[in-house]
């Protein structure tokens, strides 16, 4: 596609420009969210916005179009988000393994970070920051970072948490992210059973109800995956633990520019569509411990499928 650059001196020749680029049209796209509803997408000042309305023009938002346009995969892109959770999968149980085996040692939360970036490196994935970390109360954060300032040891009993996200080496290479969830012993409590249950039970409940729109070929949209598994944790009696949205976009960053499946931190209109990856990430924060449970699914032409391996029991540590 050709790309015309206008170029102007003062703002006169600015709106006489203007004037002659809108003349024959009736809609336009911007990069623009009504009400804010989607600050990613919401670019163009109001002023601007203002300033275009009084050629009588209508303004579309162009959120759908960027991630069609933008944000869709290409079979290569796939393949490297597959090498990337691959990857990560691997180093997540290589890391629950390198905990038990240097429990009678003693082992901190940021030294766990430290082999699982080491364990990236090994594996040339890029990792820009992170991992999360975390032990009991601080799994109830859900973007703890360990520091040696703050870091908890490990000790029997243990609740953790483990965040990790990552791309291959390349330009053109696609993030995975995952998060998995252990305790330290041999017999685990019902509490921590209970709330894993519900969460990940919340997960395939949203999994599902993307599944069956696709079947259905009918649309849905980022805010209505999330109440989904919202809802499910509410009746649970845990809505208000949930403290954050649903799950993101992903791409060649962490946190891509298709729609996010949320409700809550913003209300995401824009459908799911073939071509995109997304995460699917409930979580329950209490006090004294959280669950997430989160796994990465691509979107095909026939439905979501799953791309990193879904978590469906909490791995013992011992």
């Amino acid at each position: 596609m050709d790309i015309k650059l206008i170029s102007f001196i003062n703002r006169e020749e600015m709106i006489e420009s203007l004037s002659t680029i809108l003349s024959d049209q009736n809609r336009i796209l911007m990069e623009y969210s009504p009400s804010n509803l989607l600050p990613r997408v919401s670019k163009v000042d109001a002023g601007t916005i203002e300033l275009v309305k009084q050629f009588g023009v209508e303004i579309i938002p162009s959120g759908n179009i960027i991630q069609y346009a933008t944000q869709r995969w290409t079979i290569q892109q796939l393949q490297s988000h597959r090498e990337a959770a691959e990857s990560l999968t691997s180093i997540v149980h290589d890391t629950f393994t390198h905990i038990a085996d240097n429990l009678p040692l003693s082992i901190k939360e940021h030294e766990i970070s430290d082999y699982i970036l080491y364990k990236a490196d090994e594996k040339s994935l890029l990792m820009p920051d992170g991992p999360v970390v975390a032990i009991n109360e601080h799994s109830s954060d859900p973007h703890f970072h360990p520091t040696i300032e703050n870091s908890k040891t490990v000790r029997i009993g243990d609740w953790i948490l483990i965040d990790l996200w990552a791309r291959v080496s390349g330009n053109d290479t696609m993030f995975a992210d995952i998060t998995w969830t252990g305790f330290v012993g041999d017999d685990i409590p019902d509490p921590y059973l209970k709330i894993f249950k519900i969460v990940v039970g919340a997960r395939d409940k949203a999994l599902s109800s993307i599944d069956t729109a696709f079947k259905l070929n009918t649309a849905i949209a980022g805010w209505e995956v999330d109440k989904v598994a919202r809802d499910y944790i509410s009746q649970s009696g845990y809505g208000e633990f949930f403290r954050h949205r649903l799950g993101h976009s992903l791409g060649h960053d962490a946190h891509g520019n298709a729609v996010n499946l949320d409700n809550w931190e913003t209300t995401d209109t824009r459908p799911l569509i073939p071509g995109i990856a997304i995460t699917i990430e409930p979580g329950i924060y209490l006090p004294k411990f959280g669950v997430r449970s989160e796994i990465d699914v691509y979107l095909s032409e026939d439905g979501p499928e799953v791309t990193t391996t879904p978590q469906t029991q909490v791995v013992l540590i011992n």
